[in-house]
């Protein structure tokens, strides 16, 4: 049975799910989500998720919301990405780390300063958000050094976590070539057969709404 991902381009959380569902080799469809025009806060869509949130996986009669839940049911589904036995909670510990420090910062940011119209971005909230930024890049940085793979020696949902919104082209104060590790790190992501970028794998981006 084909899995359906509720999803629009422009989310890195969906995307994180969504690469995840790829490069475990699953069996998925998108579900656009016009999130820009409300979609998300209908009560049609609350009846699918009542946080009103993407991503949201249904597989037959289950569904399940939140990137992290998701990237693990893809794991625990296809036997791929979740690394070594004694890795688990190296991965969860990542898994845990992206979402609070790198993710929800990077999201927050990139749509203060490219989704909201030019008079209403807030430049002091932009720049504190930046500067945690900062700090969680030169934690990701550091991390990498002399690494292939955040955890372990290969691809596990720990990678498709963190790199979630460093793909998008869209500015937010990271730039690839400021961090070494990093960059390399995400070279070797793209490199890996079945990678897509965000825009590429799910449907929606800004050039729709243009």
């Amino acid at each position: 049975m084909t899995m359906k991902l509720y999803c629009f381009g422009e989310s890195g959380n969906a995307y994180k799910a969504a690469l995840t569902l790829e490069l475990c080799g699953i069996s998925w469809e998108p579900v656009f989500v016009d999130f820009f025009n409300g979609a998300a806060r209908t009560p049609e869509f609350r009846a699918i998720n009542e946080m009103g949130e993407v991503p949201v996986l249904v597989d037959g009669d289950f569904s399940l919301t939140q990137s992290g839940a998701i990237q693990q049911y893809a794991v625990d589904q296809s036997g791929k990405l979740g690394g070594r036995a004694e890795d688990k909670y190296e991965v969860l510990r990542w898994l845990l780390w992206d979402n609070h420090k790198l993710s929800s910062q990077a999201g927050a940011t990139r749509f203060l300063m490219n989704f909201l119209p030019p008079e209403k971005r807030p430049a002091e909230a932009i720049a504190f958000l930046q500067g945690r930024l900062k700090a969680a890049y030169t934690v990701l940085n550091a991390h990498l050094e002399g690494r292939n793979w955040v955890v372990g020696d290969a691809l596990t949902i720990a990678d498709t976590a963190c790199c979630g919104y460093l793909f998008y082209p869209e500015p937010f104060g990271f730039e690839r070539a400021d961090w070494p590790n990093i960059d390399a790190w995400l070279t070797r992501i793209q490199e890996t057969p079945g990678w897509k970028h965000p825009y590429d794998l799910m449907p929606g981006n800004p050039g729709d709404r243009a």
